[in-house]
């Protein structure tokens, strides 16, 4: 290994397309299991790497120096080779800070609650700290010396301001999940997710629907492999380009989704856009045949609308966890508001509004096989569309047309 990431458990991660962005240089991920660290590093194989969960801390009896800042925080997660020694460095700190920066988040003068107490925790302590907290408190499932249970912050802390997520709850590929809810702090104004798979966690959506500033983890992420590559490289890298390469991986993991009346044409569309953009398409109607074996017509007829609806559920759930690509969903998927929440994670939701007059029926639509039944279904509907969508795109026009205007809001 030249340079890499080391860690138990990284299917989830972007840290090899961020690098290869920053640099000439090979960029791998190696999984280790706990009892494979002190060989690994031991043998001194590899020229600089970075260390992830849960090994920002373990990897500290190995080196043969560690800088201050990361001596101080008790954690490292970036570790140069030099002549056959080891040296240990913490890059998520300016990474942490530099994500405050960017959500608009003051901390000075406030009270702030950490969420875990791992090695993340510690370097989140560091930044709240320096960044003038008033008193930072660490939570978890379990209280310890320093730290206290997730309901005792509720509780006895329910006056918090900022509020910094270092646990892994949410993270891919258990998507769903929060080591506390947002509306249980009264007085919250920022929420930090250091989760950057995916884009928008639980905790970043719930505290987002408060109206409270909440970031995700993927401007950390970017800025402390900047950080680390200055090591590797020995050089410093422009912030322009820093940013550069945040934007690039944002567009990168996002996903566009596509909901919209039966026949609005979110298929054609959705093809495309696969094709002219380069991102895979996946329909939620063909992957509920492909999953159960039968047409939705079938599944309607012999099971009815709830069963049809708890599978589709299930396969947006499921989508929900891709990035970078193309998703059109059934005209029902709207239904439930989970769906939505799913979708948002990694995805923007265009609704294609394609005019009542348009939309024509078709005998493999259960709910849109008749024009009645199409006009019943958009009166339904149209308000929950525009409710769901983070942009609206007419469609009284071609799908070329409608391609443009999604490829133009989406690029940029």
């Amino acid at each position: 290994m030249e340079y890499g990431l080391i860690g138990e458990r990284l299917p989830h991660s972007f840290s090899p397309e961020i690098h290869r962005r920053i640099g000439d240089y090979k960029y791998e991920i190696k999984e280790l299991r706990p009892d494979e660290l002190g060989d690994f590093l031991e043998k001194r194989d590899f020229k600089g790497i970075n260390v992830t969960i849960p090994y920002k801390q373990a990897v500290i009896p190995y080196l043969d120096g560690i800088d201050e800042a990361a001596k101080a925080i008790g954690a490292v997660n970036t570790v140069i080779n030099r002549e056959g020694k080891l040296f240990g460095y913490n890059t998520d700190f300016g990474g942490l800070k530099a994500l405050f920066e960017k959500a608009g988040i003051s901390v000075f003068g406030k009270k702030a609650i950490i969420l875990g107490n791992g090695g993340t925790s510690r370097t989140a302590e560091a930044v709240l700290k320096n960044l003038g907290a008033q008193a930072v408190l660490k939570t978890d499932l379990v209280a310890s010396e320093g730290v206290i249970t997730n309901e005792k912050a509720v509780l006895e802390h329910g006056d918090a301001q900022i509020l910094v997520n270092t646990t892994p709850c949410g993270m891919f590929p258990k998507l769903s999940g929060m080591a506390v809810d947002p509306k249980d702090f009264t007085n919250a104004e920022g929420v930090i997710d250091v989760v950057y798979n995916p884009l928008k966690t639980d905790f970043v959506q719930k505290a987002e629907s408060l109206g409270i500033k909440a970031e995700g983890g993927l401007y950390m992420l970017v800025m402390q492999a900047i950080l680390a590559a200055e090591h590797f490289l020995d050089e410093k890298i422009p912030k322009e380009k820093a940013e550069s390469i945040y934007l690039d991986i944002l567009r990168e993991k996002k996903n566009i989704v596509l909901i919209g009346m039966p026949g609005c044409g979110k298929t054609t569309v959705g093809k495309i856009l696969s094709k002219e953009l380069s991102m895979p398409l996946f329909d939620s109607d063909e992957l509920i045949i492909e999953k159960t074996g039968r047409e939705i017509t079938d599944i309607f007829e012999k099971d009815g609308e709830g069963a049809f609806r708890k599978i589709e559920s299930e396969v947006i759930l499921e989508l929900s966890g891709k990035t970078g690509c193309v998703i059109s969903t059934g005209g029902g998927a709207v239904l439930n508001s989970e769906n939505i929440r799913n979708l948002s994670k990694n995805g923007k939701i265009y609704f294609i509004d394609r005019p009542l007059e348009n939309l024509v029926p078709t005998a493999d639509r259960p709910t849109a096989s008749s024009i009645e039944a199409i006009e019943k279904r958009f009166n339904e509907r149209y308000s929950i569309y525009k409710k769901s969508a983070d942009k609206i795109i007419g469609a009284n026009c071609e799908a070329t047309e409608v391609f443009e205007k999604i490829k133009g809001d989406f690029i940029g």
